[in-house]
Protein backbone atom coordinates (compact mmCIF):
# COMPACT_ATOMS: atom_id res chain seq x y z
CA UNK A 1 0.00 0.00 0.00
CA UNK A 2 1.31 3.54 -0.90
CA UNK A 3 1.28 6.38 1.72
CA UNK A 4 -1.22 8.30 -0.13
CA UNK A 5 -3.92 5.38 -0.09
CA UNK A 6 -3.16 4.65 3.42
CA UNK A 7 -3.57 8.37 4.40
CA UNK A 8 -6.61 8.46 2.37
CA UNK A 9 -8.43 5.36 3.55
CA UNK A 10 -7.60 6.63 7.46
CA UNK A 11 -9.42 9.80 6.25
CA UNK A 12 -12.67 7.41 5.10
CA UNK A 13 -12.25 5.40 8.32
CA UNK A 14 -12.04 8.50 10.46
CA UNK A 15 -15.40 9.87 9.26
CA UNK A 16 -17.05 6.19 10.17
CA UNK A 17 -15.82 6.32 13.50
CA UNK A 18 -17.13 10.14 13.68
CA UNK A 19 -20.21 9.44 12.43
CA UNK A 20 -20.54 6.71 15.02
CA UNK A 21 -19.83 8.72 17.71
CA UNK A 22 -22.45 11.30 16.88
CA UNK A 23 -25.31 8.11 16.11
CA UNK A 24 -24.56 7.68 12.46
CA UNK A 25 -23.86 4.71 10.57
CA UNK A 26 -20.57 3.42 10.92
CA UNK A 27 -19.10 4.09 6.73
CA UNK A 28 -16.95 6.99 5.44
CA UNK A 29 -15.83 7.52 1.97
CA UNK A 30 -13.54 9.61 0.64
CA UNK A 31 -12.71 10.45 -2.97
CA UNK A 32 -9.68 11.74 -4.77
CA UNK A 33 -8.96 13.09 -7.92
CA UNK A 34 -5.39 13.61 -8.74
CA UNK A 35 -4.28 13.41 -5.41
CA UNK A 36 -6.20 15.97 -3.90
CA UNK A 37 -9.61 15.18 -1.91
CA UNK A 38 -12.58 16.28 -3.81
CA UNK A 39 -14.83 15.10 -1.71
CA UNK A 40 -15.52 13.02 1.95
CA UNK A 41 -18.38 12.13 3.88
CA UNK A 42 -20.00 9.43 6.13
CA UNK A 43 -23.27 7.56 5.86
CA UNK A 44 -26.38 10.02 6.35
CA UNK A 45 -29.24 7.24 6.18
CA UNK A 46 -30.24 7.60 9.62
CA UNK A 47 -30.16 11.44 10.21
CA UNK A 48 -31.78 12.01 6.35
CA UNK A 49 -33.74 9.04 6.83
CA UNK A 50 -32.71 8.10 3.70
CA UNK A 51 -31.93 4.48 2.66
CA UNK A 52 -29.53 5.68 -0.08
CA UNK A 53 -27.67 7.72 1.28
CA UNK A 54 -24.77 5.70 1.95
CA UNK A 55 -21.15 7.40 2.39
CA UNK A 56 -20.31 6.17 -1.14
CA UNK A 57 -23.59 7.34 -2.91
CA UNK A 58 -23.14 10.97 -0.96
CA UNK A 59 -19.68 11.17 -1.25
CA UNK A 60 -20.05 10.72 -5.47
CA UNK A 61 -23.01 13.04 -5.26
CA UNK A 62 -21.05 15.95 -4.08
CA UNK A 63 -18.01 15.16 -6.06
CA UNK A 64 -20.00 15.36 -8.77
CA UNK A 65 -21.77 18.49 -7.86
CA UNK A 66 -18.03 19.80 -7.19
CA UNK A 67 -16.91 18.95 -10.37
CA UNK A 68 -19.75 19.50 -12.18
CA UNK A 69 -19.88 16.15 -14.14
CA UNK A 70 -21.39 12.88 -13.85
CA UNK A 71 -18.02 11.16 -15.45
CA UNK A 72 -15.33 10.55 -12.38
CA UNK A 73 -13.04 9.29 -14.78
CA UNK A 74 -9.43 9.30 -12.49
CA UNK A 75 -11.04 9.13 -9.73
CA UNK A 76 -10.37 7.03 -7.01
CA UNK A 77 -12.84 5.96 -4.28
CA UNK A 78 -12.09 5.54 -0.79
CA UNK A 79 -14.37 3.87 1.58
CA UNK A 80 -14.02 2.01 4.96
CA UNK A 81 -15.96 -0.71 4.34
CA UNK A 82 -16.44 -2.82 1.02
CA UNK A 83 -19.03 -0.69 -1.13
CA UNK A 84 -22.55 -2.79 -0.95
CA UNK A 85 -24.04 -3.42 -4.61
CA UNK A 86 -25.84 0.11 -4.53
CA UNK A 87 -22.67 1.46 -4.45
CA UNK A 88 -21.38 -0.12 -6.41
CA UNK A 89 -23.33 0.13 -9.02
CA UNK A 90 -23.07 4.09 -8.67
CA UNK A 91 -19.34 3.56 -8.86
CA UNK A 92 -19.86 1.85 -12.22
CA UNK A 93 -21.99 4.56 -13.66
CA UNK A 94 -19.66 7.74 -12.64
CA UNK A 95 -16.79 5.49 -14.11
CA UNK A 96 -15.06 6.01 -11.41
CA UNK A 97 -11.20 4.15 -12.21
CA UNK A 98 -10.23 2.51 -8.84
CA UNK A 99 -11.60 1.67 -5.03
CA UNK A 100 -9.37 0.87 -2.17
CA UNK A 101 -11.53 -0.30 1.15
CA UNK A 102 -10.45 -1.54 4.54
CA UNK A 103 -13.57 -3.74 5.97
CA UNK A 104 -15.33 -6.23 3.96
CA UNK A 105 -19.01 -7.31 3.33
CA UNK A 106 -18.04 -10.00 6.29
CA UNK A 107 -17.42 -7.31 8.58
CA UNK A 108 -20.35 -5.61 7.74
CA UNK A 109 -22.37 -8.68 8.06
CA UNK A 110 -20.96 -9.27 11.44
CA UNK A 111 -22.08 -6.20 12.73
CA UNK A 112 -25.45 -6.66 11.70
CA UNK A 113 -25.32 -5.27 7.53
CA UNK A 114 -26.99 -7.22 5.13
CA UNK A 115 -25.27 -6.93 2.29
CA UNK A 116 -24.31 -10.36 2.07
CA UNK A 117 -28.14 -10.52 1.63
CA UNK A 118 -28.17 -8.12 -1.39
CA UNK A 119 -25.31 -9.72 -2.88
CA UNK A 120 -27.36 -12.56 -3.17
CA UNK A 121 -30.32 -11.25 -4.17
CA UNK A 122 -28.70 -9.29 -7.07
CA UNK A 123 -27.82 -12.51 -8.98
CA UNK A 124 -31.30 -14.62 -8.80
CA UNK A 125 -33.73 -13.54 -11.55
CA UNK A 126 -36.18 -11.47 -11.11
CA UNK A 127 -38.78 -13.59 -10.60
CA UNK A 128 -36.55 -15.33 -7.79
CA UNK A 129 -36.12 -13.02 -5.19
CA UNK A 130 -37.39 -12.38 -2.09
CA UNK A 131 -39.21 -9.65 -3.27
CA UNK A 132 -41.82 -10.06 -5.81
CA UNK A 133 -40.98 -8.23 -9.36
CA UNK A 134 -43.39 -8.32 -11.56
CA UNK A 135 -42.93 -6.54 -15.81
CA UNK A 136 -46.20 -5.53 -16.93
CA UNK A 137 -47.06 -5.07 -21.15
CA UNK A 138 -48.56 -1.47 -21.60
CA UNK A 139 -48.91 -0.09 -24.87
CA UNK A 140 -46.62 2.69 -24.43
CA UNK A 141 -43.68 0.75 -23.02
CA UNK A 142 -40.43 1.04 -24.81
CA UNK A 143 -41.62 4.58 -26.29
CA UNK A 144 -38.88 6.22 -23.74
CA UNK A 145 -36.09 4.52 -25.17
CA UNK A 146 -37.10 5.59 -28.74
CA UNK A 147 -37.89 9.19 -27.83
CA UNK A 148 -33.80 8.66 -26.06
CA UNK A 149 -32.64 7.06 -29.51
CA UNK A 150 -33.97 10.20 -31.52
CA UNK A 151 -33.20 12.93 -29.50
CA UNK A 152 -30.82 15.70 -30.50
CA UNK A 153 -30.59 16.44 -26.67
CA UNK A 154 -29.12 13.29 -25.42
CA UNK A 155 -26.27 13.01 -23.85
CA UNK A 156 -24.81 9.73 -23.95
CA UNK A 157 -23.83 8.47 -20.14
Amino acid sequence: MNPADQEFLSRAINLAKENVASGGGPFGAVLVMDGKVIAGLANQVVCNHDPTAHAEIQTIRLASDVLKTFDLTGAVLYSSCEPCPMCLGAIYWSRISRVVYASNRNDAADAGFRDALLYREISLEPGNRSISFEQIDVPEMGQEFTDWKHSSLKMKY
